[in-house]
């Protein structure tokens, strides 16, 4: 059996490069990018994942079309409702959305608030998706945070950044995958990445495959992490 990340963070790109390349309007991508959501998370349970992480929507994503932006909070809200989130909850998923939420229309903020309260005590796994997310304005937060509790300058240290993160205390992701073939972070994760291993295929979002992923496992599970020992 081969060495499993327990957290796995996935930057989701490609989306509109796949619909333009087959001549589509950059809609139906992310439609298709959003089946492969579906499925990405009963990949990952059935292989032993147990936090998975998906960057969906950056801070910097609002300076696309004002149709695009809001077909794509259309999209995130079916991922929260009806019989998307009876099944994540049938399979005893915790739901929680990292990101500046306060700026998300209201109707969506009120399902994820529905989605976060649902799922609060599922117990077989985490999926984090991040949405209006960016891992600077999550370093800025977490200051922020520390400073209104008052927590004197000799008791800041990483272990209380780490708990103060929108992640708060889970584990660091032990393995980040983007699709599309581009080989940057794009302000995913900062803080937790910083012994992250990456794996950059070049297939599109909507193209990867269930053996795409397990290509991504075996290949690190042959790597050797040191973690500057």
């Amino acid at each position: 059996m081969i060495k499993i990340p327990y957290h796995l963070g996935i930057i989701i790109d490609g989306n509109r490069r796949w619909a333009r390349k087959r001549g589509l309007p950059s809609f139906e991508g992310h439609r298709r990018g959003l089946e492969k959501v579906k499925e990405i998370g009963k990949w990952c349970k059935k292989r032993g994942v147990k936090i998975l992480t998906l960057f969906a929507f950056s801070t910097e994503n609002w300076n696309r079309s004002k149709a695009e932006v809001s077909y794509l909070m259309r999209l995130f809200r079916q991922i929260l409702i009806k019989d998307n989130l009876r099944e994540i909850h049938r399979e005893g998923i915790r739901i929680k959305i990292i990101g500046q939420k306060q700026r998300l229309n209201p109707q969506l903020q009120k399902v994820i608030r529905e989605a976060e309260e649902t799922t609060k005590n599922n117990k077989e796994g985490i999926l984090n998706i991040a949405i209006n997310y960016g891992g600077r304005a999550e370093i800025v937060e977490a200051i922020k945070k520390i400073i209104r509790k008052k927590i004197s300058t000799n008791k800041i240290n990483e272990e209380l950044i780490k708990k103060n993160l929108w992640t708060e205390e889970e584990p660091y992701p032990d393995l980040i995958i983007r699709t599309g073939g581009e080989q940057r972070l794009s302000n995913f994760l900062l803080w937790q990445a910083a012994y992250s291993e990456f794996y950059f295929p070049k297939k599109y979002w909507p193209d990867f495959t269930e053996e795409d992923l397990d290509e991504a496992l075996r290949n690190y599970a042959q790597r050797q992490r040191r973690f500057g020992k």
